[in-house]
């Protein structure tokens, strides 16, 4: 599941605090925070037909984490939301994109790790990028990693910040099992999430996900609860361990970046019949049709 580089993305541009410049010139300040400390936060948004699915949820959660660091400045949502506009337009974007959005603390007068050292102001980047669904459908290989999510006391996961080494290393142990996903497991050893994903099991024909304890708030794993809902799919939010998984009869996964996605084997488990399930394949669709009918008109 390596992603591919895309040739229409040779020449994006990219919006860097109010001036947007060519991939290759674009550039972060060696003393912005992002590059510092990780002292930002960031949302990934998927436009549709002109339309950003979720957007204001998703600008919402980047304010939120932004008040939960403690930045001194965060731009309006109508601020970023002209931003990303004028983005989309200098690269003639519509459709099938996918936009990585970071806010860092901005950059310091010296380097330090002190908020106080950033006098100058947040530092809003926005990054476009031609990128079909990156899930492959005909179903994922998923490892256990050994790198435990944070619990609240240690660093609240309702903060979507830039500090991804979690992640990272359990990508790093699911690319040497030749896996596609890291599976995540909270400190009690019940599952958190994967590596860059929420996790959904199926079971007698309810679906089941774990409670945002040891993972972030997930826009697209909400969407999911909501489809659920609205469709008379049963929905059960509580710890879940690999062995509920393990005897699952579907398990699939969730994220902006990738839709929905079907699981099919788990450390060396196979899931349900190894194929994608028709849960999962009925998931998909009503995602896919909320998707055609709703979000933000943000290209005319």
């Amino acid at each position: 599941m390596l992603q591919q580089f895309d040739e229409r993305n040779r020449d994006l541009k990219v919006w860097i605090n109010g001036r947007l410049l060519h991939r290759d010139e674009a550039g972060v300040s060696p003393f912005d925070s992002i590059v510092q400390g990780g002292d930002g936060v960031w949302e990934g948004l998927r436009l549709y037909d002109g339309r950003i699915f979720k957007l204001i949820e998703h600008l919402e959660r980047l304010e939120g984490s932004a008040k939960a660091l403690a930045f001194a400045h965060i731009p309006p949502m109508e601020e970023i939301i002209d931003a990303l506009r004028k983005t989309l337009a200098a690269n003639d974007m519509r459709d099938g994109v996918h936009v990585r959005l970071t806010l860092s603390r901005g950059v310091k007068i010296t380097s330090g790790m002190d908020p106080r050292l950033n006098q100058s102001g947040s530092t809003l980047i926005i990054l476009p990028e031609f990128k079909p669904p990156v899930y492959r459908t005909d179903g994922l290989t998923f490892i256990t990693a050994s790198i435990r999510r944070f619990p609240p006391d240690c660093l609240d996961p309702k903060i979507h910040h830039n500090n991804l080494i979690q992640s990272i290393l359990a990508k790093i142990e699911a690319n040497a099992a030749g896996a596609d996903q890291a599976l995540m497991l909270d400190r009690e050893g019940f599952i958190a999430e994967a590596h860059g994903t929420h996790v959904f099991l199926v079971k007698n024909g309810a679906v089941f996900t774990s409670a945002a304890d040891a993972c972030p708030e997930g826009i697209t794993r909400e969407t999911v609860l909501e489809l659920c809902e609205r469709n008379g799919i049963p929905a059960v939010v509580g710890r879940i361990s690999t062995t509920d998984a393990y005897r699952a009869d579907e398990m699939f996964c969730s994220g902006t970046m990738g839709e929905l996605a079907a699981v099919t084997r788990l450390d060396g488990r196979t899931i349900g019949t190894g194929q994608p399930g028709p849960m999962t394949r009925r998931l998909s669709e009503l995602y896919a049709e909320e998707t055609r009918r709703s979000g933000y008109r943000i290209v005319d």
